[in-house]
């Protein structure tokens, strides 16, 4: 099995369901906005702390489903992650295409997110990027997001994540 990532270290809070699955769903699909305060703070807890030049870069929302929710999910909670740890927030990484995750295959996952994105901007190799999502499935949003921001000039990535969803 090949387990190589492009990422150093990873953190996940915890598993999708019950009360986290509750305040995840309400945040992206009914417009439960606020939930970013607590989902940021379950973040903030579980992650050690990071060197005073790591970059938070939230994995970048897809377009339609920034217009459907009238904010950008991941934005929000990098922002307030950033608050919190007095740490900067980065969009360099932006989205290529815009295909959805939720419902596809495991095949058709990896086979989007190899193309799913892009950094315009040349980034800092002194610096370590903080990539995060709010729930990881098979891996291959984080691997492929971290990627493009090492192919950029990243010189660490890690990644951290709110819960982990088996893919059924």
């Amino acid at each position: 099995m090949n387990c190589n990532v492009p990422y150093v270290r990873a953190w996940c809070v915890a598993d999708r369901r019950d009360h986290l699955q509750q305040l995840i769903d309400g945040y992206k699909f009914t417009n439960a906005r606020s939930a970013y305060k607590p989902l940021t703070s379950l973040l903030h807890d579980r992650l050690p702390d990071l060197p005073p030049d790591t970059i938070i870069v939230p994995i970048p929302t897809v377009n339609a489903h920034i217009r459907q929710r009238g904010y950008d999910h991941m934005l929000l909670i990098a922002r307030q992650l950033g608050k919190l740890r007095s740490l900067r927030v980065s969009t360099a990484l932006q989205r290529a295409t815009s295909t959805k995750q939720r419902d596809a295959s495991r095949s058709k996952r990896i086979a989007q997110a190899k193309t799913a994105f892009t950094c315009p901007e040349r980034l800092s190799s002194g610096s370590t990027y903080l990539l995060i999502d709010d729930v990881i499935t098979t891996g291959a949003t984080m691997h492929h997001g971290a990627q493009t921001l090492l192919n950029a000039g990243a010189g660490t990535v890690w990644i951290a994540t709110i819960s982990r969803q088996p893919l059924d």
